[in-house]
């Protein structure tokens, strides 16, 4: 009896089906993109360094966020939830009240001459303080400017900011920040509350 051979498996397209489902993960899968904070960095200061010009204490609104992850605004404790409109309240001063900030009048293009609020916001953190609070901070100030710049541009052009944005209508987007330019200062985070 002649002994029968073992038929051999054609290995040459394994090599092809491997290369075809590589593909085809690589296609199919999904990456989580980097989440950050859009925020334009102040030019470098030149090497002899100006002391910057005194600010107000009414045009300052002050935010700490502690390492127990509370807020404190304007010395008093608030909830998260309420700091959006505390601060478009800051930012607008519609009433003109004496405790909240002064304003300069500028001539800015679409509005002539308008009046420019001196405000700046200066959020503090704790070294304690958790990334989740201070993406959360972070979200509502600026959720309080976009949603002031989106009232002005339906206000004078009836169309919303991000359409303005997402249309490329760069100068009238200029002239809407020009109007409530967003000033917002991290100082140094401290050790208040420990950890």
């Amino acid at each position: 009896m002649a002994k029968r051979d073992t038929p051999e498996i054609n290995a040459g397209s394994m090599a092809d089906i491997a290369f075809l489902l590589l593909v085809f993960f690589l296609v199919t899968t999904t990456m989580d993109s980097d989440y950050g904070l859009l925020r334009k960095l102040p030019p470098p200061l030149p090497p002899e360094t100006v002391e910057p010009p005194p600010i107000k204490d009414r045009n300052v609104f002050v935010v700490l966020a502690n390492a127990n992850d509370q807020l404190l605004v304007e010395g008093e404790v608030m909830e998260i939830s309420q700091l959006k409109e505390s601060a478009k309240e800051f930012i607008a001063n519609p009433q003109r009240k004496d405790d909240l900030p002064q304003f300069k009048v500028e001539e800015v293009p679409y509005f002539g001459k308008t009046e420019i609020s001196k405000q700046v916001i200066s959020l503090q953190n704790d070294r304690g303080t958790s990334y989740d609070l201070y993406i959360q901070v972070q979200n509502e100030l600026a959720r309080a400017y976009d949603e002031l710049r989106d009232e002005l541009a339906r206000e004078k052009f009836g169309q919303s900011f991000q359409y303005l944005v997402d249309t490329g209508q760069k100068k009238k987007v200029s002239a809407i920040k020009d109007v409530y330019p967003q000033r917002i200062s991290e100082a140094e985070p401290k050790n208040t509350g420990g950890n």
